[in-house]
């Protein structure tokens, strides 16, 4: 009877531990759970984290992420309504806000991610189908006339920016948040994280980026030749200008001078001028004559009166 007693107790003491054990659960910080009976959802969601109860051995635990999660695209080919092929990569960040839901609906974080991957692409091509390609990669405070890199900036500056690819990216985002309500998801936001060219589209982007510089280029050389002539005119017509003044001053100075050395010239005449007509003479003959300088004079000429006096 004793032995039968003890054992009792014994599984009584077992099956109370197993029951404890089985029927308490810890819930994470930064996670949230659906209790489930034989595979359906009892309850309400546990979204608070701690020590919880559920049935032993009969109920379940599913745990989800209550943080934010990422969702990366892959990268699409999209034709814009101008029929320009882009590679459109995207991002979202989502999160679980209905547990219950989302157990029911997709069960698990990899479908969500492939759900979304259908809803979020849907949403990019539907908006990218719609709008120009100008509006794809400008942003919606860009104004034409602003200088560009894109390779669009001929249709950019004669084409104003009705939406702009942060607009085009709300919209995104709000259509697909109505479908993803359904399956318990909450979007938190879609960005375009980058536009690329296909090859094709790429090459003529290149060319027209290059002839884009060459007339930039061509402008700034035309603009500087024509600041050079412009320059060079000045110059020319300074020294021009300085060149005719120094003249002047020059003239004025070289007649002054020559009206004083004719005055001093004036004076010594008029002192003496036998000795002036002399000195003239003698300054004459040596600028006449010279090493192999003959001179035929006649006895009566005026240039020979003095040399007649010194013989």
């Amino acid at each position: 009877m004793n032995i039968f007693v003890r054992s009792l107790l014994i599984a009584l003491v077992v099956g109370a531990g197993i029951t404890v054990w089985d029927g308490f659960f810890i819930l994470p910080e930064g996670s949230q759970a659906v209790v489930t009976q034989f595979g359906a959802p009892v309850g309400d969601p546990v979204t608070e984290a701690g020590l919880h109860f559920k049935t032993p051995f009969i109920q379940a635990v599913r745990t989800f992420e209550k943080r934010i999660l990422i969702w990366d695209g892959d990268p699409n080919q999209i034709p814009t309504n101008d029929k320009t092929f882009v590679y459109i990569d995207a991002t979202a960040r989502w999160r679980i806000s209905d547990p219950l839901r989302f157990l029911q609906a997709v069960d698990n974080v990899p479908r969500a991610m492939t759900l979304l991957d259908d809803i979020v692409d849907s949403s990019i091509r539907d908006l990218v189908n719609k709008n120009n390609l100008v509006e794809i990669i400008r942003s919606s405070d860009w104004e034409p006339g602003q200088f560009t890199n894109s390779g669009v900036a001929e249709e950019a500056k004669a084409e104003p920016i009705r939406l702009g690819r942060d607009k085009i990216s709300q919209l995104i985002f709000e259509s697909a948040s109505k479908l993803t309500v359904d399956y318990g998801i909450e979007l938190v936001d879609v960005m375009l994280k980058r536009v690329n060219y296909i090859d094709t589209v790429r090459e003529k982007v290149y060319e027209r980026m290059i002839s884009e510089r060459k007339r930039i280029a061509a402008e700034k050389r035309s603009l500087g030749e024509g600041e050079k002539a412009e320059i060079l005119g000045k110059v020319e017509r300074e020294l021009k200008l300085i060149t005719s003044q120094a003249t002047r001053e020059a003239e004025e100075i070289k007649g002054k001078a020559d009206a004083e050395a004719a005055g001093i010239y004036a004076d010594a005449y008029n002192k003496n001028p036998g000795f002036y007509a002399f000195s003239k003479s003698l300054e004459a003959y040596q600028s006449s004559f010279g090493p192999n300088t003959r001179m035929i004079l006649s006895s009566d000429s005026e240039f020979y009166k003095y040399l007649n006096v010194v013989r």
